[in-house]
């Protein structure tokens, strides 16, 4: 088997040393020229210059950013995989971008397997994420192999559009941890309590969770190094919050993490990490302050 990977950002480029891991990685690619030619001089690669360069690939690996950036390189590739050929897209998109790219390779006889991942940078680099993954159940036999190289866990979840589907339940969840976590450190801070002492204790009990775990002690020295940068978590977010208003669920938590990380990228955290949440935690806006500290009786207090 021969396989190519496009899009070599802090999640693609530890796949494609996976995949090269695996002695099948043919050619690279990225919007970037300069990314592709590093990383393929440094695994003896091809570095892709157009779609035709990956024509000789049974696998096309994509993780890229956005449906448009998907619907794009799915369309290029359309044109020079070969019948048979498979592509697996561990971007998060829609449901109906990946039903899209699924219809657009159909035409050519081109398999597509939407595969969302989970476990962040540090699943990327340690070959531990998790991978949901929507299409033919028969295609993804035939490249789990090498895509079980950078996962933990590989799981089919049902026809195209359904690992999507389940990366959005993924994300609401996501969100609604940081939510808790950066207000509860947050308040933590105010309260003076000892993170050394803190954290560990938090860990060792129900509060345990990734984010606390992996982003706990770096929020609180304000490190916000991505990690899963704010602008992403939003238009994952925005995306999420189409799907759950179509469905017709209650969105809260969505539309707090949306407003929230909306309002990160307005101050100028759109290229931190999502534990930048934090820095809105520790702070109210100055209408709360006044109505919670009203006297009791008074208009605020009885509008609040």
């Amino acid at each position: 088997m021969k396989a190519g990977v496009i899009g070599l950002g802090a999640m693609g480029a530890p796949m494609a040393r996976y995949v090269h891991s695996k002695g099948v990685l043919t050619a690279v690619g990225n919007r970037t020229q300069a990314k592709a030619d590093a990383l393929a001089s440094e695994l003896e690669v091809r570095s892709a210059r157009s779609a035709a360069n990956f024509a000789d690939c049974d696998l096309v690996v994509l993780c890229v950013s956005l449906d448009a950036d998907v619907l794009e390189n799915v369309a290029a590739l359309a044109e020079v995989l070969k019948p048979g050929a498979i592509v697996v897209d561990h971007s998060t998109v829609s449901v109906e971008t990946a039903r899209r790219a699924a219809a657009l390779l159909a035409v050519h006889d081109i398999g597509f397997l939407d595969a969302p991942v989970s476990g962040g940078v540090e699943g990327a680099r340690n070959g531990k994420l998790s991978i949901m993954v929507g299409g033919d159940e028969a295609q993804l036999e035939r490249v789990r192999d090498v895509i079980d190289t950078y996962a933990a866990r590989i799981t089919h979840m049902g026809a195209t559009g359904a690992g999507q589907a389940t990366k959005a339940i993924n994300q609401i969840l996501v969100a609604g941890i940081n939510e808790a976590v950066c207000e509860g450190l947050a308040l933590g801070e105010k309260l003076g309590l000892d993170p050394e002492r803190l954290l560990p204790t938090l860990m060792a009990g129900a509060a345990s969770n990734w984010f606390l775990d992996k982003r706990g002690a770096t929020m609180l020295r304000d490190e916000f190094a991505p990690g899963f940068k704010c602008l992403h978590m939003l238009k994952d977010l925005r995306i999420v919050q189409g799907i759950a208003r179509d469905s017709g669920i209650r969105t809260q938590t969505i539309d707090q993490a949306v407003a929230d990380y909306a309002e990160l990228i307005e101050r100028g955290y759109g290229e931190s990490d999502t534990s930048a949440l934090i820095a809105l935690k520790r702070a109210r806006p100055a209408a709360v302050v006044e109505e919670s500290d009203a006297a009791p009786g008074s208009a605020a207090s009885i509008e609040a």
